[in-house]
């Protein structure tokens, strides 16, 4: 009983963080003609209450798909449906067709903000709830410690509030939350579904595929193809198909439909990535024009390649070792692939890879807590142009003691509970002095920290050079994308070293 009380006054503090950072102005507020993406999401309500199901995707007279047309799955146009229904009860003018563009007020700012906690409390917080409660072989303080961090993460919540963009993050990776816990837990229907749900409501995660997948498959294998795991591979084969043909179902109806809908969640046109993100492709850019120099195919073709080979070992691993603690670590590993390789990846991708990077603070809290802070960092510059700086550094400050203070992690930075020593033992064979491990990243989290405060201050205070006016934006970005090369190395040894993970691993660990 007493679990509970604490519990729900962990969710009480996530809910008023949430709604206190909302209170702050949103992204391209009184900014026409395009009124910034808090107008995208008003749009999209107006778009599919007024418009039948087969223009929702198409250019139209009404219909303008140059100004914030729908580019996200069916799931996230019936939301918005959903959200139109309530809207137009409330007030017809919110989304009355043409007449409602740029539309702002008070009161539409409040419905919004409570569309998104309403979200939150349906989907996303009860499954971090139920996903802490469910992990095995820590203290009740520690669940209930680490759902309070694990809420209290700014990324999301500064993007989901203050920025207002991606619709409704929290509803996809919620949706991939319950997955996760539906496979770990062996209910491996319910998680598909739960994750299929996922893909359906934001293409982006397909960061988490192919985890999803190799897991699986791994089962399938584990129980044999001649007998029990054939049996459950239909089934999954079965429960996918059946939740992509209702999702799409109205979209199935000519070829045409379903073609238009595909291009406008996959817009290979828009380059190999947008805006100033810390991957691969836009720190590297800086020192060779990459998009100018290679045609778009190759970029594609380049992209793929390097994707496909960096998440390769981890999901091989996966399918011959399934197990929940593997299965968490590969979703970062393969997330974080996509975020740094893959073609057309926006800043606010690393989302993807901070939910599962909070599946496992528990069990490398040093390690997490620093990717978390990275991740936050690397919005930066979309956080400073939405005026955000205050909420920011007073969220990640709270993230940030909630950690220390839970599970203080600066005394555990031994090599075990960092997860190398498997690893350093191996090297060890080869090179008997490599015992000082566990002291370079304690050093190399101390470089980082100090690093993102100074530049976070020298953007902050200093004005750029005439010559160049991105100059911190795209330090902040090659600055984090050092730090997820560095962060893809360690989970990838985590992976490939864990020789145990196949082993009492049967629940969430």
């Amino acid at each position: 009983m007493e679990k509970w009380y604490l519990m729900t006054i962990v969710v009480l503090i996530g809910l008023t963080v949430r709604w206190t950072v909302s209170l702050n102005s949103y992204s391209g507020a009184g900014k026409p003609p395009m009124f910034g993406d808090y107008e995208a999401q008003r749009h999209w309500q107006e778009i599919t209450f007024n418009l039948p199901v087969k223009q929702w995707y198409f250019n139209s007279s009404d219909n303008n798909l140059q100004y914030w047309g729908l580019d996200y799955p069916p799931l996230t146009a019936y939301h918005s449906l959903l959200c139109a229904y309530v809207a137009k009860f409330i007030n017809p003018d919110w989304i009355a067709l043409h007449t409602s563009r740029g539309y702002e007020s008070q009161a539409h700012k409040l419905f919004m903000r409570t569309t998104v906690l309403i979200a939150d409390l349906l989907i996303y917080i009860p499954a971090v709830v139920l996903y802490c409660c469910c992990l095995k072989d820590i203290s009740t303080k520690k669940k209930i410690a680490n759902a309070l961090c694990i809420l209290l993460y700014p990324g999301l919540i500064l993007i989901d509030y203050g920025h207002f963009q991606n619709i409704y993050n929290s509803v996809s990776l919620g949706f991939a939350l319950w997955g996760v816990l539906g496979v770990s837990c062996d209910w491996d229907l319910l998680g598909s579904l739960a994750f299929c749900l996922a893909i359906n409501y934001k293409q982006m995660e397909l960061y988490h595929s192919l985890p999803f997948f190799c897991f699986l498959l791994g089962k399938c294998f584990k129980k044999g193809l001649k007998g029990k795991g054939f049996v459950l591979l239909v089934k999954l084969a079965c429960t996918v198909v059946a939740s992509f043909i209702l999702c799409w179902l109205p979209f199935f109806t000519e070829r045409e439909q379903t073609l238009q809908v595909l291009r406008r969640l996959f817009p290979v046109d828009r380059g190999l990535f947008e805006d100033k993100v810390a991957n691969i492709w836009c720190s590297f850019n800086v020192f060779l024009k990459i998009r100018d120099i290679l045609p778009r195919h190759i970029q594609l073709i380049m992209s793929f390649c390097f994707t496909f080979l960096s998440l390769l070992p981890a999901c091989i691993k996966l399918i011959l070792q399934p197990s929940s603690k593997g299965f968490k670590f590969t979703l970062v590993s393969c997330a974080l692939s996509f975020f740094l390789f893959s073609f057309q990846v926006h800043e606010k991708s690393i989302l993807l890879v901070s939910l599962p990077v909070c599946l496992v603070l528990s069990e490398i809290p040093f390690m997490s807590t620093w990717f978390l802070l990275v991740s936050t960092f690397s919005l930066l510059p979309l956080l400073l142009k939405d005026e955000l700086l205050m909420p920011s550094v007073v969220t990640t400050m709270a993230f940030f003691i909630a950690c220390v203070t839970s599970f203080s992690i600066f005394e555990k930075t031994s090599e075990e509970e960092l997860r190398v020593k498997s690893f350093s033992i191996s090297v060890r064979k080869y090179l008997p002095c490599f015992t000082f491990l566990s002291r370079m990243i304690q050093y190399l989290f101390l470089i980082s920290v100090i690093t993102m405060v100074l530049l976070m201050l020298m953007t902050v205070t200093l004005d750029p050079p005439q010559k160049l006016p991105d100059l911190f934006s795209v330090l902040v970005c090659f600055v984090s994308c050092l730090n997820f090369l560095f962060f893809l190395v360690y989970f990838n040894i985590i992976i490939m070293w864990d020789s145990k993970s196949g082993r009492n691993q049967k629940k969430i660990t």
